[in-house]
């Protein structure tokens, strides 16, 4: 990993609209205009860490001395192709096995999935370009690790992602509340997990690229459950029938 510095209002809001994960935003405390709330803003809906600071502890870390009020520190993770991942199966021997995240938004639910996908024998997480989480500081903590084994691909266009796997022999799963309870499924061979937001579930265009959906059975008084263990659950049963 390394860290890089973004100093300036105008250069660190272009980086959040170009969509570069930002771990951490330094802003200088009093300030409240336009060009720093939108900074902060941005921020939060990233699910970046804020801090608030004094002029002179921006002013040590500024390299330009020209920081306008705002650093930010970004942590440069080598996203990986989808091809490698299919490579990595190649070479393993095994039929491929990836996680496709639907605009996941908590990046300690994106940690706690690479984590998963890593412990379940996955090779590889594929997560979108857009209104989605990408790897921050937040979700590399946990993942507790597994970022350093598992590759994670950010494309342009999950549905596009899907119809180009599926011509490479894959065939998806999708998660949903009305589908098939996952027992009934035949989840063997090469196999594309899909989850979807945290309060929207599987977008409509995306699950309509799925082969077929797949329910968890529940029997208690509440109706869902968090993403990331929905997650964890459904991989075991796909693992169980790979290799039990």
């Amino acid at each position: 990993m390394k860290e890089n510095f973004i100093e300036g209002r105008n250069a660190i809001i272009e980086a959040f609209r170009s969509d570069k994960t930002i771990d951490k935003l330094y802003v200088q405390e009093g300030l409240n205009d336009a060009p720093i709330l939108k900074a902060v803003k941005e921020a939060k809906k990233q699910g970046s860490i804020v801090n608030f600071v004094s002029k002179e502890k921006l002013d040590l870390m500024s390299s330009t001395k020209k920081h306008q009020g705002l650093i930010a520190k970004t942590a440069e993770y080598s996203y990986a192709e989808v091809e490698d991942i299919l490579k990595i199966a190649e070479e393993k021997g095994e039929s491929p096995f990836i996680f496709i995240l639907d605009g996941i938004e908590d990046p300690y639910n994106l940690g706690a999935i690479i984590r998963t996908a890593n412990l379940c024998g996955a090779h590889g997480v594929v997560i979108p370009k857009n209104r989605a989480v990408g790897l921050t500081a937040a979700a590399v903590k946990a993942s507790a690790g597994a970022i350093n084994f598992t590759p994670v691909a950010k494309v342009t266009n999950i549905s596009r992602t899907i119809d180009e796997l599926k011509s490479k022999g894959l065939w998806f799963v999708c998660a949903d509340s009305l589908g098939e309870p996952m027992y009934k499924q035949d989840l063997k061979g090469a196999i594309g997990l899909v989850m979807g937001n945290e309060a929207h579930g599987v977008s409509e265009l995306v699950k309509r690229k799925c082969d077929f959906t797949a329910s968890i059975p529940m029997y208690g008084d509440i109706d869902s459950l968090n993403v990331s263990v929905a997650a964890g659950v459904l991989a075991y049963e796909i693992v169980r029938q790979r290799r039990f």
